[in-house]
């Protein structure tokens, strides 16, 4: 009989709707020049995604002895740089996309997203204060629309070599 209620629950279950366990993230600490707003705009695009994020403010000569450290190529460069887990995240990656390598664990050194994409998470929201043109706003037309630029999120392997992991 109870074997029989079991297997009735189990059936019936495979019609409601699935309810995911909370998701335990590691923490990210963030490295950034002071004042960036860009990558606090990215750093706040992964705490709405769930990650505990903290910024270190880092020098703009000590950034690249700072990626070095953590292995990043020169040629991917942006002009922030995370570590979360074993991995570092360098520029204006999705946090979907570090979600994604954190769940199937590559071996990898990170992901980069190489210099500063239109659109990309950090990048997407006018920002007057930026001196580094953090963002650019579309002032062809009448409405104030941000141009997009397609990008890819590349898998940085033990050897350096890239791949492209996601397409945005």
């Amino acid at each position: 009989m109870l074997s029989r209620l079991f297997a009735l629950l189990l059936a019936a279950s495979a019609f409601l709707p699935a309810f995911a366990a909370d998701e335990v993230l590691p923490s990210v600490v963030v490295y950034a020049p002071s004042p960036c707003l860009a990558c606090i705009d990215w750093a706040d695009h992964l705490r709405k995604a769930g990650f505990d994020v903290s910024i270190e403010e880092t020098p703009l000569a000590g950034m690249p002895k700072l990626k070095r450290w953590l292995n990043v190529p020169a040629e991917l460069e942006s002009v922030h740089t995370a570590k979360v887990g074993n991995y570092f995240v360098e520029g204006h990656v999705p946090a979907e996309d570090i979600k994604l390598l954190l769940k199937e664990k590559p071996r990898a050194r990170g992901l980069a997203v190489p210099g500063l994409p239109r659109g990309a998470p950090g990048r997407e929201v006018s920002n007057p204060f930026c001196e580094t043109a953090c963002t650019i706003l579309d002032n062809a037309s009448q409405e104030r629309e941000i141009r997009r630029e397609a990008y890819n999120t590349l898998l940085v392997g033990p050897d350096g070599k890239t791949s492209v992991f996601a397409r945005h």
